[in-house]
């Protein structure tokens, strides 16, 4: 151990928006970068990409070679722009591959920004997740954006998660409970609640002796895409309540016992009594503010778990997206996650796993 290693602290039990919890401490999260030109995490962001990509179609329009047609930027898929960038037409290819090249150098800005950063010294690997992660041009984006790193003598690893990101948004939420909460049952109730999407899953835990987590994964979610309903927060709320009681039922049908706890990762920063101080700006209805508990709101909508008022907790989507992959960090010390959604997330992690153990 070096010896500017943190001192131990005691996991957290069961708080909103915790910063020491059973496996890291969460040195920081949502962190807000500004310049001349306003926030630099909105440079590698998904808006960020489409912005890219409608500029250099614009470029094309002029000469009369745009390869999407009429079709806005805003509806041209992942999956569409993967097809095209490996497909015959070399225009269309080299349109994508510009766009992606252009935003792997925003992609390289950002990450030395953060790494310039107090609270992100000596990060060791930053994962890349958020939807574009998904697909080929996301991970080709990683990838040149690592190129031009280790070119500048930047020394970090860069790589895309593990799991998708739809699901890596709900197993990491297990690692919010510590073990004794999770002890004696088979998988929690988690969700994910975006500015585009909201999804609710069983997390099973297939817990090893230990209460290792390495195998967790998700059983069956949800998905809604409530952008397309423009409902309001209770109506989200609503939905979100009947899609964990539906997954609930499923879960009883199959004799999985649910610990009577559910993990919420949502954007903005949380405080430790579960209420969003800032960043639920693009949630349905009005999310932040002191006269809304989102973990209030959903424990009064769910039935008992294992006999107990289920246990809601709150904790920031790139915290609980980054937890993930907490498994997967154990060859490093100090690590961290962007999230490129429609915004950008962003937390970073110290391993507690190795003090705890020599403590």
């Amino acid at each position: 151990m070096t010896n500017d290693a943190p001192k131990v602290e005691a996991a957290s039990v069961l708080g909103h928006g915790g910063r020491v919890l059973p496996a890291v401490t969460v040195d920081t999260y949502n962190e807000v970068l500004r310049d001349e030109e306003g926030f630099v995490g909105d440079r590698a962001s998904g808006r960020a990409f489409r912005s890219i990509l409608e500029d250099w179609r614009e470029k094309l329009k002029a000469l009369g070679e745009d390869p999407f047609g009429d079709t806005p930027s805003h509806e041209i898929s992942k999956s569409k722009l993967d097809k095209v960038l490996a497909g015959d037409d070399p225009l269309a290819a080299g349109l994508v591959h510009t766009v992606v090249e252009e935003f792997a150098v925003e992609l390289a800005t950002v990450v030395r920004r953060f790494l310039h950063l107090e609270n992100w010294r000596d990060t060791e690997r930053i994962l890349i997740g958020g939807g574009l992660s998904a697909s080929h041009i996301g991970e080709l984006a990683m990838g040149r954006a690592a190129v031009a790193l280790a070119g500048e003598g930047v020394a970090i690893d860069l790589r895309t998660i593990t799991h998708h990101p739809d699901r890596a948004g709900l197993i990491g939420a297990v690692h919010l409970a510590p073990s004794w909460v999770l002890a004696g049952h088979d998988g929690i109730i988690a969700a994910d609640v975006g500015g585009t999407n909201l999804r609710v899953g069983v997390v099973e835990l297939n817990m090893k002796k230990g209460g290792n987590l390495a195998k967790a994964e998700v059983w069956k979610h949800l998905h809604w895409r409530h952008r397309d309903d423009q409902p309001s927060r209770g109506q989200t709320l609503d939905r979100l309540a009947e899609m964990a009681h539906e997954l609930i039922r499923l879960a009883g049908k199959e004799k999985l016992k649910l610990a009577p706890f559910v993990g919420i990762g949502c954007p903005g920063q949380i405080d430790e009594r579960g209420v969003i101080l800032t960043g639920g700006q693009n949630l349905p209805g009005n999310w932040e503010g002191e006269d809304f508990q989102l973990h209030a709101e959903v424990a009064s909508r769910l039935p008992r778990l294992e006999g107990h008022e289920p246990v809601v907790i709150i904790h920031n989507d790139a915290v609980v997206q980054g937890l993930s992959e907490v498994p997967n960090m154990t060859d490093i010390h100090r690590w961290g996650i962007l999230t490129i959604g429609t915004g950008l997330g962003n937390a970073r992690f110290t391993n507690r796993i190795d003090e705890t153990a020599s403590a």
